[in-house]
């Protein structure tokens, strides 16, 4: 498998951002980290492995860039004002500065994948709904999908922007509508432990796509599939194999 380590200077962030590269051809996957995770974490927990089959046939390959969560979402000791505006940041470093920094090595001009477990699942389906010109797929696995559970009831605008359970429901813009409607959105929890938070909230999500009639893949496992590694192993090549059946890789 062919596999680098790289590194770009972002400006929006005025550092260094660190990430990784697993594969030599086909679709890119950007994946976001679960909560403050590193650039190494998807391959130091097996996804990588995991998923190796589709990256040795040249169908996909995977981008896993550094998080930003510690000094946004999860940083306590700072104003959710301050909080919520690192990451906007954070999300033109990866429209503006990893995006275009992966089609020029890839060659690839075409939509992109959005991925991650846990918090990185929360990233995922964000990334996707807000920017689906850059992705049409996404597979988010175990995710949170309501702010409020980083700071209580507050809400400015970026807050609110990055909250998929609140803004899905106003939106109205044929633009995005389409976009999602064309596109492959793929949103999955296990029902056993530390899941709860999850279970909630993408049946908020289910509530909203299919209020706006938006076609997309709930998938709710068992009782005895937890917020761990070990599912997240099984439901990625899962969903991954599925999508290729559908020529969608």
């Amino acid at each position: 498998m062919h596999v680098e380590y790289s590194s770009q200077w972002s400006g929006h962030l005025n550092r260094e951002m660190r990430f990784n590269r697993y594969g030599h051809a086909g679709k890119p996957i950007i994946v976001f980290p679960s909560s403050g995770g590193s650039h190494n974490e998807y391959a130091d927990f097996g996804m990588i492995e995991a998923c190796q089959w589709f990256i040795d046939q040249g169908l996909v390959q995977f981008y896993t860039p550094d998080s930003v969560d510690n000094e946004s979402w999860l940083c306590e000791w700072k104003s959710p004002y301050d909080r919520a505006n690192m990451h906007e940041r954070y999300d033109r470093y990866i429209i503006e500065e990893l995006v275009p920094h992966i089609k020029h090595q890839t060659n690839h001009q075409g939509p992109m994948i959005a991925t991650g477990c846990s918090m990185g699942g929360y990233h995922s389906l964000n990334f996707y709904l807000r920017h689906p010109d850059v992705f049409d797929s996404v597979i988010a696995l175990s995710g949170l999908y309501d702010v409020r559970y980083f700071f209580g009831d507050y809400h400015d605008r970026n807050a609110y922007e990055n909250s998929p359970i609140d803004y899905l429901w106003n939106l109205n813009d044929g633009w995005f509508l389409d976009k999602y409607r064309s596109g492959n959105i793929i949103v999955a929890t296990g029902q056993g432990n530390w899941e709860e938070v999850s279970i909630k909230d993408t049946k908020k999500i289910e509530e909203a796509l299919r209020f706006k009639n938006i076609p997309a893949w709930i998938d709710f496992w068992g009782e005895n599939v937890h917020h761990d590694w070990e599912w997240w192993r099984v439901q990625m090549p899962y969903f991954l194999g599925k999508l290729n059946e559908q020529g969608k890789l």
